[in-house]
């Protein structure tokens, strides 16, 4: 009885050591805007920006990449994981895309020391693998708006959403579409922001 019992543990033993070998390596992922020249609109706004924290569900302040398996049902890859919560990095690259507009004249985070005229507010909707009938796509959707800190009024809102298809199937294809998913519907928000600029000028 007692060699059976330490072939037993013995066999446990090397049954988990075996397991722990074959574990796969994590992996990380980031989204980044593309590096790109400081454009020279044909109007400058004298306007100072502060840019606020994304608001997001719990799940996309997670730093695991989420993917849906059903409408109503989420999951996450533990071994696919972003660089840092979605909400920092989109709202890293929100700044880095208004700040290329070059329409501003200051564009910042909004800290204790930060001044501006309007403070940029915005929701982190999704940002996910998703199961489509017609195939895997990566959506993306944020929502944007503008505070007036003079009038205490929201002047501007706008929200962005889009199904970005994904040619295959791996993790890596996915981030890829989500990177060109959020590169896409930065630039418009951003636009249309300055659209509305815009027109408050023309007054």
């Amino acid at each position: 009885m007692r060699k059976l019992g330490l072939t037993i543990a013995v066999t446990s033993f090397l049954a988990i050591l075996s397991g722990c070998g074959a574990a796969r390596p994590m992996k990380f992922y980031t989204l980044e805007t593309p590096p790109v020249e400081t454009q020279a609109p044909a109007a400058q706004f004298p306007v100072e920006l502060m840019v606020g924290r994304l608001h997001a569900t719990r799940l996309l302040h997670d730093d695991r990449i989420v993917y849906g398996i059903s409408p109503v049902e989420m999951g996450v890859y533990n071994g696919h994981r972003w660089a840092e919560p979605p909400p920092g990095m989109i709202e890293t690259m929100l700044i880095q895309q208004l700040r290329a507009t070059g329409q501003y004249k200051s564009v910042q985070r909004l800290a204790g020391a930060a001044r501006g005229e309007y403070i940029v507010r915005g929701r982190l909707i999704s940002l996910e693998e998703l199961d489509q009938p017609s195939g895997i796509v990566a959506r993306f959707s944020l929502q944007l708006e503008l505070f007036q800190l003079k009038t205490g009024m929201v002047v501007w809102s706008q929200t962005y959403e889009h199904d970005e298809p994904v040619t295959k199937k791996t993790v890596n294809d996915v981030v890829e579409a989500l990177q060109k998913n959020v590169q896409t519907g930065l630039r418009q928000l951003t636009a249309e922001m300055g659209q509305y600029f815009a027109s408050q000028t023309a007054k």
